[in-house]
């Protein structure tokens, strides 16, 4: 648990102390022509500190250090590169490096310019279509959840941005904290997300329920709830960004312009198996059957005999499982997990819920999918800083053509 927690001050550390353990680090990548140069020596030097780090096969290199209120030295060492690699005549082989706000700071080698690459208009449009649907697919696990919680209980959660959050904490947690396999912390994690479900709803929800509080008042206590649980993340992982492993990978060669790792490629497939067992769940199971009677009618589910309050239990812990899932993944999308990572997708969520049709998990699904796609294609035309915004606009749109959304009923006002 140790390992998560960020100190407000440089920490006093002892001269035995494994440099794995600093909680800063510099980081980089050396290039040369814009191919990644493998077993060059990275130096890192600052006061009584050195440390030394070798490119990895992408490139890459990052230096632990003790302290960010020291200036280091970062120093390419000239007689480690290969021999194809030419080193231009003005190259600088030593950079000055200080911290600023964040506890990792990047600094690069570039040892010749890349050739220049046209990259076509439909070329740019697949590989983003593809990333689109990466996208859409982990928005999708988190948007189900929504939806299921909403149809059930008629609750717009705000808090559900951290729920996404918790899961891919508890990954950091299995694997950083335990130093367990990422594969084992995967699973473990959406356990604990479910067991968050599950104390929220008997710890929060269901009380408030039963005082017969209205829609209303519980939307903003998940607003409430939502601010103190962002908030308590902070405390424990700081504001810096933290990395899950196997987060950055190499892309898989022999895809054209489609620009895929085999994190992408797992991502996608472990979407797809979890989607199809939860629409097998929802439509063969009894209680999948008794979720859909009590989303689409509360009353006439319970005089049926339907357990409304267990089929609302069990509605949480499927949404909070699908949320942490939904988290872990996209830890691996962005990549990095920080505090607030689930607020900024919230409104993505809410927009693939409405658009789809509020209540309706395959819905949800759909809506996910079309945002997903229209975040990433959209960048071709605006500036990728306004992508968010693009899907917010369409979801306007479209909403003023079909309020229901595209899978939702129209209902009788009056």
């Amino acid at each position: 648990m140790t390992a998560l927690l960020v100190s407000l001050a440089p920490p006093a550390l002892a001269a035995d102390d494994d440099p794995a353990d600093y909680p800063y680090a510099i980081a980089g990548n050396v290039r040369s022509a814009g191919e990644p140069v493998e077993g060059a020596t990275i130096t890192v030097t600052g006061e009584d500190f050195e440390g030394e780090a070798t490119t990895a096969e992408n490139g890459s290199w990052r230096v632990p250090v003790p302290s960010k209120d020291v200036t280091y030295t970062v120093e390419l060492d000239e007689d480690s590169l290969p021999d194809a690699v030419a080193v231009p005549d003005d190259f600088e082989f030593t950079q000055e490096v200080t911290f600023g706000p964040s506890n990792t700071v990047t600094r690069n080698f570039t040892l010749g310019a890349a050739e220049r690459t046209t990259v076509s208009f439909w070329d740019q449009f697949l590989s983003r279509a593809v990333n689109g649907l990466n996208f859409g697919l982990m928005l999708a696990l988190a948007a189900i959840g929504l939806s299921l919680v909403y149809g059930t209980t008629g609750l717009s959660n705000f808090a559900h941005g951290e729920m996404v959050t918790f899961g891919a904490l508890g990954a950091l947690l299995f694997t950083t904290g335990f130093g367990l396999s990422i594969w084992l912390a995967i699973p473990l994690a959406v356990g604990v997300s479910a067991l968050f479900g599950w104390g929220m709803d008997a710890g929060i929800w269901r009380p408030l329920r039963r005082k017969g509080l209205g829609t209303v008042q519980l939307m903003i206590v998940s607003i409430g709830l939502s601010l103190a649980l962002r908030y308590t993340y902070q405390i424990f992982i700081g504001g810096g960004t933290e990395q899950l492993p196997g987060a950055v990978a190499a892309s898989i060669p022999g895809l054209g312009p489609i620009r895929l790792t085999v994190t992408d490629v797992i991502s996608m497939g472990l979407s797809i198996v979890v989607i199809g067992i939860f629409a097998w769940w929802l439509m063969r199971t009894r209680i999948g059957r008794a979720t859909r009677a009590v989303s689409d009618n509360p009353s006439l589910a319970s005089a049926s005999g339907i357990d409304v309050d267990a089929v609302v239990r069990v509605v949480w812990i499927v949404a909070a499982a699908l949320a942490g899932l939904s988290g872990i993944l996209w830890a691996y999308f962005r990549p990095g997990i920080k505090w607030d990572m689930g607020t900024s997708i919230l409104l993505l969520i809410f927009a693939a819920v409405t658009l789809g049709g509020l209540g309706t998990a395959f819905g949800a699904l759909i809506g996910s999918l079309i945002v997903g796609l229209l975040v990433e294609l959209s960048t071709l035309w605006i500036p990728s800083d306004l992508k968010y915004v693009g899907a917010l606009v369409v979801l306007i749109v479209i909403l003023l053509f079909r309020p229901q959304g595209i899978l939702g009923r129209r209902e009788r006002i009056g």
